[in-house]
C-alpha cells in the first residue's frame, strides 16, 4: 500500500480559484485555517476512476473533521465531467479546469496527483498515483493535521 509522502519543504500552495459544477467558487486561499485535500484527476484516467469511490468514502470521514476535499478535473470539458459523475457520483466539490495551466503551477507529473494542504495553506503531503483514500493509514495523518 502506497501512502502519503510528507514534503520536506512544505511550499505554499499555488493559486487555485475555480467554480464547481454548481457554479460555486472555491479558492484554496479562502480555506486557510482548514486542511484541504486537492485531488487532480481526469475523466480519461483509469486510476482516477478507480480511486473516486474511495475518495467519496474518505470525504464522509474528512468533512465532519472540517477537512475540505476539492477534486479538480484537468483538461476535461464540463460535459465530460458531468458524464463521468453519473457513473461515479460524489458529494464533495468537483471543479473543472478545462485548460492545463494548473499543471505547471502545481507541478503535476501524472494523474491522479493529490496534495494535502495544512491550515496555513502549505503543501504538507503529496501523492502521485492512485491511493485507497479511505484506508486509515492515509486518513489518519490527514485527520491529525486537522486537529
Amino acid at each position: 500500500m502506497v501512502q502519503l509522502i510528507e514534503l520536506p519543504e512544505k511550499p505554499l500552495a499555488p493559486a487555485l480559484d475555480l467554480a464547481d459544477l454548481a457554479g460555486r467558487r472555491h479558492d484554496v486561499a479562502a480555506y486557510r485555517g482548514r486542511v484541504v485535500v486537492v485531488n487532480f484527476w481526469a475523466t480519461w484516467c483509469p486510476p482516477c476512476r478507480k480511486e473516486f469511490p474511495a475518495l467519496e468514502r474518505a470525504w464522509k470521514k474528512l468533512a465532519p473533521a472540517g477537512v475540505m476535499l476539492l477534486a479538480v478535473s484537468l483538461g476535461d470539458r464540463r460535459e465530460q465531467v458531468e458524464r463521468f459523475l453519473k457513473r461515479y457520483p460524489v458529494t464533495f466539490p468537483v471543479l473543472v479546469a478545462p485548460d492545463l495551466s494548473l499543471k505547471e503551477s502545481w507541478q503535476l507529473q501524472g494523474m491522479p496527483t493529490t496534495y494535502v494542504l495544512d491550515r496555513t495553506g502549505r503543501i504538507y503531503y503529496g501523492a502521485i498515483g492512485e491511493r485507497a483514500w479511505d484506508d486509515p493509514a492515509i486518513l489518519n495523518p490527514i485527520l491529525a493535521l486537522a486537529k
